[in-house]
């Protein structure tokens, strides 16, 4: 009798312990997926915010629009460009959302934000957690919406997107940005 019940006790602790093991795997790849999703966003949301920066530099607002169409700028070569189109009319897809809009983007301007890495897919480097590779630029496309709603200003869409280590962890983030005249740009984002 003891020995069956231990028996029944061993497999009982036996299946609980293989549940907790196999659970940790799962938690694991939870995370790593939440990490590389964060990371997606923080590209993309840099990319955003340098486009919301580059508009007010200069006269890069004042320059007018132009009907946008390949081939992708570069931000990091002074490049870049404001247009009279929203990104899905400017790739032929009217009326949809932005998410549909295939990416990389076939238009637009990327950026490589200050020591991000990117890196070919397939490349050999070695990595460590300060330097994780990014699997590829983020990007911004800078739509001019019109006067703003409050008179003030020019409004204009600004939609990004950041890639995190691998092509299937993408973040898109959009913002509407207002450029009025008499702002002066103090250094800040």
């Amino acid at each position: 009798m003891a020995l069956i019940t231990s028996l029944l006790l061993l497999l009982i602790i036996t299946i609980l312990a293989l549940g907790m093991f196999r659970g940790f795997g799962s938690q694991e790849k939870i995370a790593g997926n939440l990490r590389e999703k964060a990371r997606a966003v923080h590209a993309a949301e840099s990319a955003q915010q340098y486009a919301e920066w580059w508009l007010t530099q200069g006269s890069n607002a004042a320059g007018g629009t132009v009907s946008c169409a390949a081939p992708v700028l570069n931000a990091n070569l002074g490049q870049g460009q404001i247009c009279n189109q929203t990104l899905p009319n400017a790739v032929g897809l009217t009326q949809q959302p932005i998410t549909n809009v295939p990416l990389p983007w076939p238009l637009g301007v990327t950026y490589t934000p200050p020591n991000m890495n990117v890196t070919p897919p397939n490349a050999s480097l070695t990595v460590n957690v300060s330097n994780e590779p990014y699997f590829a630029q983020p990007g911004f496309y800078i739509a001019d919406l019109g006067i703003g709603a409050d008179g003030a200003g020019e409004a204009y869409q600004i939609d990004a997107y950041g890639y995190g280590g691998a092509s299937t962890t993408v973040a898109i983030v959009e913002s509407t940005y207002e450029v009025a005249q008499g702002v002066v740009n103090r250094g800040g984002l």
